[in-house]
């Protein structure tokens, strides 16, 4: 049996084209694919990730950026604990629609999820840049993010950082003493056995079939 103490839904939203499946498959695969399509609908993938000495379970959403698809991807929104929204940094347009998927997202998953904000392709000419790092910080002080990075998913910088980042904010949450069975997010609890912090109730593996993350 697999073992993990946490379970959490994530999703990876952003205009098309700024490389989305990528990241996803550079954090899943550790490499990257030069002929990736277009996702259409949404993709999905799990991986155990270890931080601050907890095993953490993802589920990972990647979802179309076109407008033709939202009204599908947007169904797969509810339960989300992260949104990882990425733009590219050779392209102004993706960068200013940020503020819609961020409200986006909120709206229909919770106000208060994690938000990680990425700006990709850094691996490309610098003469190609449109949007400068300065700004893509400002982006996300405005718009409450929990951090910001700038990646590259050819050749994997800052990609698996992006993930741990996103994955600490919550348990973060956890060893502030929040019950992640009383979260406002789902949070899945695994087979492995816990005891929660400021609590004297242990889960064991008799409790992992309340898996709260799913579409």
């Amino acid at each position: 049996m697999e073992r993990y103490d946490y379970l959490l839904k994530f999703l990876i939203i952003g205009n098309a084209a700024t490389g989305k499946t990528c990241l996803m498959r550079w954090f899943l695969e550790g490499k990257f694919k030069q002929d990736s399509l277009h996702t259409i609908g949404v993709e999905f993938g799990t991986k155990v990730l270890r931080v601050d000495s907890k095993s953490v379970k993802l589920q990972i959403w990647d979802t179309a950026g076109q407008e033709r698809f939202q009204c599908i991807t947007r169904s797969y929104y509810r339960g989300a604990a992260c949104a990882l929204v990425v733009y590219d940094i050779t392209d102004r347009e993706s960068f200013n629609a940020i503020n819609s998927w961020i409200s986006s997202v909120r709206e229909l998953a919770l106000p208060n999820l994690t938000v990680i904000l990425i700006g990709n392709k850094v691996d490309l000419d610098a003469n190609l840049r449109e949007v400068t790092e300065l700004e893509g910080k400002q982006c996300a002080i405005d718009n409450g993010a929990y951090t910001f990075l700038e990646t590259s998913a050819k050749n994997g910088s800052n990609v698996l950082d992006a993930f741990t980042a996103a994955v600490r904010s919550v348990l973060e949450q956890i060893q502030n003493g929040s019950n992640p069975t009383q979260m406002s997010y789902p949070v899945g609890i695994g087979p492995a056995h816990l005891t929660f912090p400021g609590s004297n109730e242990s889960v064991n593996s008799t409790k992992s079939s309340k898996l709260c993350c799913r579409s």
